[in-house]
């Protein structure tokens, strides 16, 4: 799914054209969900609900990109906490 690109920088019209890119995205993912066999209501439903997840988790950590990769952390620091197996 491609999504266009702002046309402005001014926050109010930003936010005009990313509310009807996103509503147009997301007819089309509504429609698919009711091809396979979901209802609108509960589509929807489950929607706003990864959407306010997605949101939340933006706010606890806006650039994920930037957390150290977990093959960053020493090998000491994975295996060996006590385990009887590693």
């Amino acid at each position: 799914m491609t999504f266009p690109p702002p046309k402005t920088e001014f926050p109010a019209q930003r936010f005009e054209e990313a509310t009807a890119a996103a509503r147009d995205a997301l007819e089309r993912v509504i429609a698919a969900a009711n091809e396979a066999g979901w209802g609108t209501e509960e589509i929807t439903a489950a929607l706003l609900k990864a959407a306010q997840f997605l949101s939340d988790a933006n706010k606890r950590d806006p650039d994920p990109a930037d957390d150290p990769s977990i093959s960053d952390a020493p090998a000491r620091e994975q295996i060996g906490h006590g385990e009887l197996y590693d």
